[in-house]
């Protein structure tokens, strides 16, 4: 990989931030790349906008044109590159892009499964890789390859690394993946370990950080392209407030809660998920969420009540003015298999396991539109 100090930023005339790869401009504020005129013609010139991510951890809201952001995802197919999808591991099917092969056509697909350091110590990664490859084939996904990685912690860095090396050959490599997968922190890792680039992609909790194509040069003449994450509205974290976010984006290794139920009883997740068990044996549930999300439980028959009254207070977060900004919520009911070991996964939340194998009937109630299934534990 290159040690020439190329720029960062895409390759052609106008200049782009080399934080999030958006146009530079100074017409609007409003719009992806604004920056003073006195700062447009800077080396390593960032916008407004990632200026203020890295300094005060605050993002302006900025819109990226459809139809452009489709035509990055879509030129993928015609090129002969190695396509990177990196998916996070805590949101699993809300991460994993559905109808890849659309996007990237015959390419090679490379699945980096990133944020294992949130996984409880002692967990079996030969398990979570094999689980990950049952998934990803179920979902029509073709891979070469399936590494798992921290990229904030360098966990299966140098595997990372040695995959790309292995299968790129001399081609261009996209880099590709759903909002807040992690995409500008592994690329980020790339450019300190293995280039003289003294630029960093602008890391944070904020989804779309990356606003269009940003290309990093390697010293064949090709180069790493880190493309615009995808919005998936069907995920809780593009739903939420960001002062939310910090709630339920977890930062550490998650600490299960085991919860012991009766049919008839609520866990309350703040005011963002209502989880009922309407019908089975006594069961204890594994709760694999962010550490500081705080959980109530409750009767079946109080649950009603306790939400009206104490909605953004005792069942909190979001704020009572928050889940005003939010969908309100709907109904998923869902049977868990006799015979099976099944988690309820809820994207962007998280996962309960469902501790034994005697079949159960549940509810869940998130706002519209959120991802809610079934599917095989993966711990």
């Amino acid at each position: 990989m290159s040690k020439q100090g190329k720029p960062l930023g895409k390759e052609k005339d106008k200049p782009s931030c080399a934080g999030c790869g958006a146009e530079l401009q100074t017409l609007s504020k409003d719009r992806p790349g604004y920056v003073p005129a006195t700062a447009l013609g800077a080396e390593g010139a960032i916008c407004q906008r990632c200026f203020r991510i890295r300094n005060y951890n605050d993002a302006a809201q900025v819109s990226m044109d459809h139809d452009e952001f489709l035509r990055l995802l879509g030129g993928i197919a015609s090129t002969d590159s190695l396509v990177v999808h990196i998916v996070d591991l805590f949101d699993f099917e809300g991460s994993l892009i559905s109808g890849l092969q659309r996007f990237v056509g015959a390419n090679p697909v490379l699945l980096v499964v990133n944020k294992i350091d949130l996984l409880p110590k002692g967990t079996n990664y030969n398990r979570i890789r094999n689980w990950v490859q049952r998934q990803a084939k179920a979902q029509g996904l073709r891979t070469v390859d399936v590494v798992l990685c921290s990229a904030k912690k360098g966990m299966g860095f140098e595997r990372v690394v040695e995959s790309v090396e292995q299968l790129r050959g001399r081609r261009d490599v996209y880099v590709v993946g759903a909002t807040n997968v992690g995409k500008s922190t592994l690329i980020n890792r790339l450019i300190s370990d293995y280039s003289d680039l003294d630029r960093e992609l602008t890391v944070s909790r904020f989804p779309g950080t990356t606003l269009d194509e940003i290309r990093i040069p390697l010293d064949d003449g090709k180069a790493i392209v880190d493309t615009p994450g995808i919005v998936y509205p069907s995920r809780l974290t593009e739903l939420v407030p960001r002062g939310v976010l910090g709630a339920l984006l977890p930062d550490k290794p998650i600490k299960p809660l085991v919860y012991q139920l009766d049919a008839g009883q609520t866990l309350f997740f703040g005011s963002l998920v209502r989880f009922d068990y309407t019908r089975g044996a006594n069961l204890s549930f594994t709760l694999y969420t962010a550490n500081g999300l705080k959980v109530h439980r409750t009767k079946l028959e109080r649950a009603d009540d306790l939400y009206a009254q104490h909605k953004g207070e005792l069942l909190a977060p979001p704020t009572a003015e928050e889940l005003e900004q939010m969908p309100a919520w709907t109904r998923h009911s869902l049977r868990i298999p006799r015979g099976s070991e099944s988690d309820v996964f809820i994207s962007g939340l998280g996962w309960i396991r469902v501790n034994g194998t005697s079949g159960a009937q549940v509810e869940v109630y998130v706002s519209k539109g959120v991802k809610v299934l079934v599917r095989e534990a993966l711990i």
